[in-house]
């Protein structure tokens, strides 16, 4: 089996309050002092897992949450030096860390790149104090200029602008005013995603009023042509980035390669040397997990549904999907998938050649029924 690679994924609980339409993992912040002892329970997580790596080097890391950057950069250089001592990192490894672009957070910054965070991804969500304010934002437009302006200077190997569109009464031109201020800022990486309606959050009780489809598809074709002619390559859904600088982690979750997952309700795919993947799931309340519970459930993912799987990620990039990249990653043969494959062909979702799958502009545009024939 060849080497895939591996990346690792830090999840940090916290927020100084939660926003109505997140439903991630998170909850409010109750005191400072769980932080040491919560890096301690990291550690003690990842040592767990580490026999399921087979000795595999960490090709990126991915700090979230919640706010990692409630974090201080002494404890994140503590983390990441402790994580050093039993798990080798590449050479040329990316390391990322989520962040507010509130003023507190942003004294942060030097700190980070002290510690070894060469990539930042900044949460900005909107430039307009309405809009801030109607997300549950902590921060403000002016805040998130200096953060994004700060990035700039750090010789990081990247850093990352976080926007939302589709906001509650938001109109063709907020939405543009938005973006082309985030341009302004000249980030290598922009994440411009539409804001949905979750479940189980604020927004999903109460739900806000959100721009009509016509608007929404107005703002998605002259954004989409505006960060195009402004040098950004749209190379996964809600993505875009300047030639080189696209993001290596989130590049392995849709190339099917495996990630650790550490810390609450954080999610692992761990191929083993005989080509089962295991999947895991990490108890997702402080509470338990700082027992020493960390280990909600895992599971190894059934044959059959490793195409399932397999194109519900690389389907989320605009690349053709290479078909060596789904023996390697599944251990399966094309044989196989013989079936859906022609009959995805019949129906005009994909195209191919010898070496490549193509999705269409239907394939894209029908997404879930071309999802669907792998089931």
């Amino acid at each position: 089996m060849s080497v895939i690679p591996l990346s690792l994924y830090i999840h940090t609980p916290w927020c100084v309050q939660k926003c109505p339409y997140c439903d991630f993992n998170s909850h409010n912040i109750k005191q400072t002092s769980d932080y040491q002892q919560y890096i301690q329970h990291l550690l003690a997580d990842l040592k767990q897992d580490l026999p399921l790596t087979h000795q595999r080097s960490i090709h990126s890391i991915f700090i979230g949450g919640g706010t990692p950057s409630l974090f201080s950069a002494d404890l994140i250089h503590n983390l990441l030096t402790e994580i050093r001592k039993v798990i080798a990192f590449e050479p040329n490894i990316e390391i990322t860390i989520e962040a507010n672009p509130n003023s507190v957070d942003a004294k942060h910054f030097v700190g980070y790149t002290q510690a070894g965070i060469n990539r930042i991804s900044i949460g900005v969500q909107s430039f307009q104090t309405d809009k801030l304010s109607q997300l549950g934002r902590v921060h403000n437009p002016h805040e998130a200029i200096k953060a994004a302006q700060l990035a700039k200077t750090l010789n990081l190997r990247s850093y990352n602008l976080d926007l939302m569109h589709g906001l509650p009464n938001q109109s063709l031109q907020d939405a543009m005013y938005d973006l082309n201020q985030a341009i302004s800022l000249d980030p290598p990486h922009l994440s411009w995603y539409q804001l949905t309606i979750e479940p189980n959050t604020l927004f999903g009780s109460k739900p806000p009023i959100l721009p009509n489809e016509d608007c929404l598809w107005d703002i998605y074709q002259q954004g989409h042509a505006c960060l195009i002619a402004n040098g950004y390559q749209q190379y996964e859904t809600s993505a875009y980035a300047k030639p080189g600088y696209q993001c290596q982690h989130n590049l392995n979750y849709w190339h099917f390669g495996d990630y650790l997952g550490i810390g609450c309700g954080a999610h692992g795919k761990l191929t083993q040397a005989d080509g089962r993947i295991i999947r895991t799931i990490k108890t997702r309340h402080p509470r338990g997990y700082m027992q020493g519970r960390y280990l909600d459930k895992s599971y190894t993912v059934p044959k059959e549904e490793l195409p399932f799987e397999f194109f519900m990620n690389q389907f989320r990039l605009l690349e053709p999907a290479k078909k060596l990249l789904f023996i390697k990653r599944t251990n399966l043969s094309l044989l196989e998938i013989d079936k859906p494959i022609k009959l995805a062909i019949k129906n005009g979702y994909l195209t191919e050649d010898t070496q490549y799958w193509f999705l269409t502009n239907k394939g894209k545009l029908f997404l879930n029924s071309l999802l669907e024939l792998f089931l």
